[in-house]
């Protein structure tokens, strides 16, 4: 029963250019989700975000059941009613929040029970608790409960970490309800050991899902080991389905991932940056904090149509973040974002004409990380 469906229009090499549509709209891929963790992209309106191009926003189990809570956003009309965010919207299903966030957490195969990091009640989360926490929100992508394996861990504890993942993962298939244009992504864990990914894939693959989330990674293994991952995974993937790696990256790790055949990405890294005064432009990463901009009359980024680049020099924005006034984390994190989504037009476009590659070589002769100001 669902009319959830991807479709791949396009392809290079493995790299994919589609289209997911869902309950609330479509979305192109491959596609940037703007985080919005609780429910709003710091320091953006929505108008704002979409604005830039984004067309699907991820929002967080863990931190709205905290606050304001699943039963109150549901009564105020759902979530895309309550962020005044109308197009589709993924919600992520805690697991690693309550990992890394939690206090005094207790793990067991029914779920994990914590103390919340805001004010210290106790909370139980449990597979079953996560789909009804999601269905609540309203959300057009609910992803399955399941524990983020830490990194390092020996074969050993990524194997027990996986198969209780799995576990999980079979409970929250039976715990979601369908309903016409919703989907219910599977997580592949099994930190950087390939037969623990294969398996974990193949179990999620039985059971039956809309999508498949790549999770336990950019956690610290570094970029070598994350595509080594992804070039023993996604060619034993299903090609019908999207992929989606959660939690990266960095633009080179996002162009990477598509030439391996990855459809979509969340990471907080372009609202961070723009909120401590870093902006990604074509000349390389700016700090707008640093004194040579104080006097300089120029564009972030001579290059880039967005209002925070049109409409503001770099002698201002360095001078709003000096101040320290609200204004110049919000024309940055503009900025970053508007750089974000204008990223994955030109990986959908070199995909369609049949040049990722020459323009993946092209992007790397002139990586960001390497030329800081």
């Amino acid at each position: 029963m669902s009319n959830f469906s991807f479709q791949i229009q396009k392809t290079d090499g493995v790299a994919r250019r589609g289209v997911v549509r869902c309950a609330h709209g479509k979305f192109e891929t491959p596609a940037f989700m703007a985080t919005a963790t609780a429910a709003t992209v710091k320091a953006m309106t929505a108008e704002m975000v979409a604005a830039t191009g984004a067309e699907l926003a991820i929002c967080n189990t863990y931190h709205l059941m905290l606050r304001p809570g699943a039963e109150k956003i549901h009564a105020l009309g759902g979530l895309h009613a309550f962020m005044n965010w109308p197009g589709p919207l993924l919600t992520d299903s805690g697991g690693f929040q309550v990992m890394s966030l939690a206090k005094l957490r207790k793990l067991d195969e029914e779920g994990v029970t914590f103390r919340s990091h805001v004010d210290g009640s106790m909370h139980h989360l449990t597979p079953e608790r996560a789909m009804e926490i999601q269905r609540l929100l309203d959300s057009d992508i609910t992803m399955a409960f399941d524990e983020c394996t830490p990194f390092p861990a020996t074969h050993e504890q990524a194997e027990q970490s996986m198969a209780l993942s799995m576990r999980w993962a079979a409970r929250c298939k039976q715990a979601f309800v369908p309903r016409e244009g919703y989907g219910l992504f599977g997580i592949v864990q099994g930190s950087v050991y390939e037969d623990l990914r294969l398996r974990s894939y193949e179990t999620l693959q039985a059971l039956g899902f809309n999508g498949y989330g790549i999770g336990g990674l950019a956690v610290g293994e570094g970029q070598d080991s994350m595509f080594a991952v992804l070039d023993r995974l996604v060619p034993a993937m299903e090609s019908a389905k999207p992929r989606y790696l959660m939690g990266v990256g960095t633009p080179l790790d996002i162009i990477g991932a598509v030439l391996r055949g990855v459809d979509m990405f969340d990471c907080v890294i372009p609202t961070r940056a723009g909120r401590t005064g870093r902006g990604f432009t074509s000349l390389g990463q700016i700090n707008i904090k640093n004194a040579c901009h104080a006097e300089d009359p120029r564009a972030l980024d001579p290059a880039c149509p967005c209002p925070t680049c049109t409409q503001h020099s770099r002698a201002y924005l360095h001078h709003l973040f000096r101040c320290k006034e609200i204004l110049g984390p919000m024309l940055l994190t503009q900025h970053n974002l508007f750089y974000y989504q204008s990223l994955m037009k030109d990986l959908r476009e070199a995909i369609e004409q049949g040049t990722l590659q020459k323009f993946a070589q092209a992007f790397a002769a002139r990586d960001p990380r390497q030329r800081p100001d």
